[in-house]
């Protein structure tokens, strides 16, 4: 009989021994790049939208984003992308 696992007080179940999908693995590559590629489009706003884009490079303007920090967040999804794919195509630990 196939014993179940449990996580985060009952929250999460599965089988012992269940691996993770393939689909699953690549869906997850797909959702890291997806995230990187939307933080720099939009890294500092809309800036080129007919109605609001003029709005935008007013307030970018007047508050100075840090292109340090947007590259520090970018690296952090980068790091956080890397650790997920490697734990679902790495080996199950029991």
């Amino acid at each position: 009989m196939d014993k179940i696992k449990q996580y985060a007080d009952g929250w999460i179940t599965e089988r012992e021994g269940t691996t993770i999908p393939t689909f699953l693995k690549f869906a997850y590559i797909a959702i890291a790049g997806g995230a990187l590629a939307y933080f720099f489009l939009y890294m500092y706003g809309e800036v080129n939208h007919s109605e609001r884009g003029a709005l935008v490079r007013a307030m970018n303007a007047a508050t100075q984003a840090s292109a340090a920090l947007m590259y520090a967040i970018a690296a952090l999804i980068v790091i956080y992308g890397i650790i997920v794919v490697a734990f679902s195509f790495g080996k199950p630990h029991e």
